[in-house]
């Protein structure tokens, strides 16, 4: 095989308003954080448990950057494809700082909203049929509703 996949798909909920900044070039940028969730129950105790992992998403694709500024907030649940970038740069205090993103580049990339985006009202603008508002956006599946029976 030739090449390589850097590929991440979330689903998970906006941890707070996006963040939108302009570039230089005048590209607008919309940065957020992404929280998903895994829940279980401890087998020893029967003890619900849940581990949250915080994901940094930056976005440049120019069309998902509207939809971002003007549908998402704090809450909002999304499904996100995009691609791991790791960054380097150094601190106020000389020191060697990492950070990993997921990012969304112009022509890749996905997002669907999923529920809880700002209403389209407050919002302005028409998002069709691609882009779910919360009055057509899919029902939110349920462990129970899943068939585990599945034969291979």
């Amino acid at each position: 095989m030739a090449g390589s996949i850097n590929k991440v798909i979330l689903v998970g909920n906006v941890g707070q308003d996006p963040q939108v900044r302009t570039m230089q070039s005048g590209q607008k940028v919309v940065s957020f954080s992404l929280a998903t969730s895994d829940r279980w129950r401890d087998r020893a105790t029967g003890e619900q448990k849940e581990q949250t992992e915080w994901h940094r998403v930056v976005i440049f694709n120019p069309s998902l950057v509207d939809v971002a500024e003007r549908m998402l907030q704090k809450g909002t649940k999304l499904y996100l494809e995009g691609a791991l970038r790791t960054r380097k740069w150094q601190n106020q205090q000389g020191v060697d700082t990492f950070t990993t993103e997921v990012v969304l580049n112009p022509y890749a990339g996905q997002m669907i909203i999923l529920a809880g985006a700002k209403s389209v009202d407050n919002a302005g603008g028409d998002y069709g049929p691609s882009q779910p508002t919360p009055s057509n956006a899919p029902e939110e599946i349920t462990p129970a509703q899943i068939d585990d029976d599945i034969p291979f």
